[in-house]
């Protein structure tokens, strides 16, 4: 058993602190987390210096700072708005700062390297930059107690009692951080961990383990309504709040989809532009570095135990002021606010009924097409290639996120990162492995058992979804060997405090912003690698192009007009799920000229509704009457794949 150290809560974060309040006077390019006008001033410069880059404002948030958009590529070729087009979004949980970090690096790597390779996908692509989705929740970061917000800046009445933001938490013992109130209580669900002294897990009666605490996030019961710190600063997490898989009734989910300035700029721009053929976010949910399984579900999720369980003081929140059905009894005309009592679970805003049926009717879908696995799998190899990160820490279930929107809704291929991932110590060769590696590889390779997958696989599948209170199964262990061996101080050690309401209690627990973002002087690696694999999915949009055409005089003023188009990218024009939802427009092809000019063989305006990439090729052909000599024009138009003409002579 490990005992607890001795470092106290102000040493315990003492790198991250030093790097936030320092953060104003630090030079434009040195590593370091930015508040909001740092970053407005780094895009500015890069957009400013660069005839690679554009800089707009998609609108404003709840606080009134920009969300920013930066446009990057060469506009001395097709037009932006018909080129395949990669958007990317960072931080839309407020707390995940290393997104904008990323993005920014991103966005400087592509208009500062000289890879040719990187400005020919400039002079044929266009990529789409938003750093900073939820500019309100992360300047939180930089206030004077810091703590994880995830939410952005709505004022919101989490507790239903009429009041907003009246029961924040409050930083006690001074030391400028939120973290966890550890309360004796003979009667609590909670004991110490039996493997690590700053861990808690719940108490088991089956394994004769008994409860002996209760946890709260740091702070008082402001508002006298018996919970503790149910109600703080902001309300809506914006990676809740998009159209896939949205979470009804969950208070952090907002009062409907895309109800937030911030989600609602996004969305108006995702729809016009149509261009967009593939996404990328970072956020607390990955895909990439563990792909869709063979069934296309995404990896079990992974939360912190010690977070979950004080977010379960507050579980019953619901309970009050929240209409209760009549088949759950009581109440007049079959209804009445709060109170308790078992039955069918409180809803908001609706009722079940024969028209929310689930059992009725095609449901939407929530796992991956099969047929579009491959590209998932091939992307998630070139992350990890490219990268290095082969393990993640915390794995959110994505509920309501917005890469789950861009390809359940927008049907193209979408990803989500955390951008960096748990610190790998480097493993001790034992003998067996030693012996292994003098056989030849297919020897080698035939004994090796076959074990858990590879570490890029992420946690196990199939398992209990965690993250849903006191029944998380978090990573907090993992977590922790992983920092303590890296030399991050990534935990506050437990200290007494004389609690006014609740007697005598301990402070301690994951410092905040620590486990969600790597120390500000990794950004510029990090960075820079994540600039790599952005040129590199950029490379795998659809592309299509006339590959060959040709022309045949039957005389008399007749021709057989040929083409074969063709789709140079990876991606196929439209994914399968593309194809299902309706969502991605068919790819068309049409000859100039007049309709009853055609003769016969395929339409004048003719559609693919999907063409795979890596050269694949679909022929199309037309008998035409015109006058020899005459030209002709061959359009080809693709909603994801750009656009390509040609003009032929008739001769």
């Amino acid at each position: 058993m490990r005992s607890a150290g001795t470092c106290g809560p102000r040493a315990a974060v003492g790198v991250i602190a030093l790097t936030l309040t320092s953060v104003a006077v630090l030079p434009a390019q040195t590593a370091a987390y930015l508040d909001f006008n740092g970053l407005t001033r780094e895009l500015r410069s890069l957009a400013g210096g660069s005839n690679l880059a554009r800089l707009r404002s998609l609108g404003t948030s709840h606080e009134g700072r920009d969300v920013w958009l930066v446009e990057i590529g060469n506009t001395a070729g097709a037009p932006i708005e018909t080129r395949p087009g990669l958007l990317v979004v960072g931080n839309l949980e407020g707390d995940h700062l290393v997104g904008s970090a990323l993005a920014l690096e991103t966005i400087r790597y592509l208009v500062t390297t000289d890879d040719e390779g990187v400005q020919q996908v400039l002079a044929e692509q266009v990529v789409y930059v938003v750093p900073r989705l939820n500019p309100d929740g992360a300047e939180a970061m930089f206030n004077a107690v810091r703590y994880d917000r995830t939410r952005n800046g709505r004022a919101f009445d989490d507790d239903n009692d009429g009041r907003v933001d009246e029961d924040p938490p409050e930083d006690l013992n001074g030391d400028g951080i939120i973290t966890v109130m550890r309360v004796p209580d003979p009667s609590g669900s909670y004991m110490v961990h039996p493997d690590d002294a700053r861990l808690m897990k719940k108490a088991d009666p089956a394994e004769r383990e008994s409860g002996a605490y209760t946890l709260h996030w740091e702070g008082r019961d402001s508002d006298g309504d018996g919970y503790i710190n149910e109600d703080g600063a902001g309300g809506v997490d914006l990676n809740r709040n998009f159209q896939h898989a949205y979470p009804y009734w969950k208070r952090d989910a907002g009062p409907h989809m895309v109800s937030e300035p911030e989600s609602r700029a996004l969305m108006d721009f995702v729809i016009g532009h149509r261009n967009i053929g593939a996404i990328l976010t970072f956020g607390h949910s990955d895909n990439l570095v563990t792909a869709p399984d063979s069934r296309g579900e995404l990896a079990d999720a992974s939360v912190l135990d010690l977070s979950a369980f004080a977010d379960a003081s507050n579980a019953d929140i619901f309970d009050q002021g929240v209409f209760r059905t009549a088949q759950q009894g009581g109440g007049f005309g079959g209804f009445f606010f709060g109170g308790g009592g078992g039955g069918l679970p409180r809803l908001r805003g609706a009722q079940p009924g024969r028209d929310n049926d689930p059992d009725s009717g095609r449901r939407p879908a929530t796992t991956v097409n099969r047929a579009d696995l491959k590209y998932f799998e091939a992307v998630s190899e070139a992350y990890r290639e490219i990268t290095g990160i082969e393990k993640v820490g915390i794995n959110r279930e994505p509920e309501g996120a917005f890469f789950q929107y861009g390809y359940y809704q927008f049907g193209v291929p979408s990803f989500s990162t955390q951008g960096w991932g748990l610190p790998q110590a480097p493993a001790e060769e034992t003998e067996e492995e030693a012996e292994q590696e003098e056989q030849p590889p297919a020897q080698a390779q035939a004994e090796r058992p076959q074990g858990p997958p590879r570490s890029g696989q992420g946690p196990p599948r199939g398992g209990q979804q965690p993250g849903r209170g006191e029944d998380a199964q978090g990573v907090d262990a993992a977590i922790l060997e992983a920092m303590d061996a890296a030399g991050i101080d990534a935990f506050v050690e437990w200290n007494p405090y004389a609690h006014p309401d609740l007697g005598d209690v301990e402070i301690g627990g994951f410092g905040p912003y620590v486990v969600t973002n790597p120390p500000a002087q990794q950004l510029p690696e990090l960075g820079r690698k994540h600039g790599e694999f952005v040129a590199r999915l950029a490379t795998m949009l659809p592309r299509v192009t006339i590959a060959d055409t040709e022309v045949t005089n039957h005389g008399g003023g007749v021709f057989t007009v040929r083409v074969e188009i063709e789709n140079t990218g990876f991606f196929p024009t439209s994914l399968q799920h593309g194809v299902v939802s309706q969502s991605v427009q068919p790819t068309m092809v049409q000859i100039q000229v007049s309709p009853d000019a055609v003769l016969t063989g395929d339409a004048k305006t003719s559609m693919v509704q999907k063409l795979d990439g890596s050269g694949s090729r679909h022929e199309f052909s037309w008998v035409i009457q015109a006058r020899q000599g005459s030209s002709v024009e061959i359009r080809v138009r693709s909603q994801k794949g750009g656009t390509a003409t040609t003009t032929l002579t008739l001769r």
